[in-house]
């Protein structure tokens, strides 16, 4: 029940699902970057391969020249050129 009070009063307030969850929120930035934000953690990390973990699953970023810049507890920035983004979906939401 009080989950339910909490999303009526999250939608009451316009508030983006990211900011209340832990739902991560990507945004990519042409071919040459991308943030993360809502992260668990750095799985893997090459020049040319980075996978990085989240709440409901791990994103994995292909590319060369990738650098891992601007990492908070919460976000993540990954630079170079991007030629693919998988995500692999780890749990089941209803």
């Amino acid at each position: 029940m009080k989950r339910n009070k909490n999303n009526r009063i999250d939608k009451f307030l316009e508030l983006p699902q990211e900011v209340y969850s832990n739902v991560p929120k990507i945004i990519l930035t042409g071919f040459d970057e991308i943030i993360i934000e809502n992260f668990k953690g750095i799985l893997e990390y090459e020049e040319f391969y980075v996978r990085i973990n989240t709440h409901i699953g791990v994103v994995n970023i292909n590319g060369y020249g990738l650098s891992l810049e601007n990492m908070t507890n919460d976000d993540i920035k990954v630079k170079g050129k991007i030629e693919s983004l998988e995500i692999e979906r780890t749990i089941d939401e209803d």
